[in-house]
């Protein structure tokens, strides 16, 4: 295994074209917003589609447009060659499962339910046919383009349900690590409370001068999209564990930050937020990189600083 397996991608809009022709059959466990939504997609896109939840209840409407529901889980599992589960942790996942492992025999287990990269590891020694994955997406997208998904585990048994997956959103391949979906979904979910906080203290600071989040959210959009252009600059800087300050130094950096924490605490906002960015800056320099650029700071997250 590598560290930066190649990546392999499938289009929704690749694979919906063949919707006319039907699919392959496939199991839906869990049916909460998002697991109704994924059974929705298999619907849509002409897959025979079996589907279980603990309350009856939650598959009518699923029912109602020509999914089969069934009330045993072993029968379930039984009914499709690809099971998709969707529930609310690993946890659950062991519980709803475990006493089925027998039934699994034979069939890939597509595991979106959301959890750990160790997770995902330990579930991925109940069956060799085992992939796990990470929904990017809200459920009212899934099944369109906007959505995408990220899958690691078994490469032969992705392959073999490449096409069905695809149905869901764009999908994209890491590698045999099953855990790798569940490393890329929280480190991207970092990155959306990251820029969220962000936008929500900015807000918080501009609304103490009457400014509306509605006028200042165009401007943070803009910016976010010019933030996406260091994101690319510094990802180099930090496979080449060098850190030239291209743009602006550390100390630069701090010295803003400081305007940011002493006009937050003027106008009454929160200054925890802002204090934090500052103090992890001042372990960077304090550890030798006051003239490096802004990358310099993935050392104090590596716990080298």
């Amino acid at each position: 295994m590598t560290n930066t397996p190649n990546a392999v991608h499938t289009n929704v809009s690749d694979a919906a074209s063949h919707a006319d022709r039907g699919g392959e059959a496939v199991t839906v466990i869990g049916l909460g917003l998002m697991g109704r939504a994924l059974a929705g997609a298999f619907l849509d896109a002409g897959h025979p589609t079996t589907v279980w939840n603990r309350s009856a209840g939650k598959a009518d409407e699923l029912v109602a447009r020509g999914a089969v529901f069934t009330p045993s889980l072993a029968d379930a599992l039984r009914a499709s060659s690809l099971v998709v589960v969707c529930l609310s942790d690993a946890t659950a996942v062991r519980d709803a499962l475990g006493p089925y492992r027998d039934d699994l025999a034979g069939r890939t287990l597509v595991n979106l339910t959301s959890g750990t990269s160790e997770e995902a590891r330990e579930l991925a020694e109940w069956t060799a046919d085992y992939v796990d994955g990470a929904i990017m997406a809200i459920p009212e997208v899934i099944g369109s383009p906007d959505a995408f998904l990220l899958f690691s585990g078994a490469p032969e048994a992705f392959e073999r349900h490449r096409e069905s997956l695809g149905r869901l959103g764009k999908a994209t391949f890491f590698g045999e690590d099953p855990g790798l979906a569940s490393l890329y979904d929280v480190a991207l979910l970092g990155v959306m409370w990251g820029t969220l906080n962000a936008f929500l203290h900015g807000a918080a600071l501009l609304g103490a001068a009457k400014v509306d989040a509605s006028t200042f959210a165009p401007f943070a959009n803009q910016w976010v999209g010019s933030v996406t252009g260091f994101i690319s600059a510094y990802a180099g800087q930090i496979d080449r564990g060098a850190y030239p300050a291209e743009d602006a130094a550390l100390e630069t950096h701090l010295a803003t930050m400081k305007h940011l924490v002493r006009e937050s605490a003027a106008v009454g906002v929160d200054t925890d937020w802002p204090a934090r960015i500052q103090a992890l800056t001042e372990r960077a320099i304090d550890a030798g990189h006051a003239g490096a650029s802004y990358a310099a700071l993935v050392e104090v997250f590596r716990g080298r600083a």
